[in-house]
């Protein structure tokens, strides 16, 4: 995927924690929130991008589990396993 592809699917992703923020689920999105990255910051690299919206797909996927055998309980835990992943990549290459 190109950059301005991860940054239009990060766009999306943000949307989409703003609507549960707008229905009072706002206190879900700590872990992205640690990452200090939005859609907005285009200087941050492709990597950093990457990794925040495992981040935050994690997030999103966990405001919405009720459990962890759920589909979304599932796709949650995929999305924290690759936000790990990305994340020591990002390391590696600072």
């Amino acid at each position: 995927m190109h950059k301005d592809e991860l940054i239009q699917l990060h766009t999306l992703m943000a949307q989409i924690r703003r609507h549960f923020e707008h229905m009072g689920m706002d206190n879900t999105f700590n872990e992205y929130d640690s990452l200090a990255i939005s859609p907005l910051h285009v200087h941050r690299s492709k990597a950093e991008h990457k990794h925040a919206i495992f981040v935050l797909g994690n997030d999103i996927a966990e405001a919405l589990s009720q459990d962890d055998t759920s589909g979304i309980g599932r796709t949650s835990e995929r999305m924290h396993e690759l936000a790990i992943k990305t994340g020591s990549h990002l390391a590696n290459t600072n």
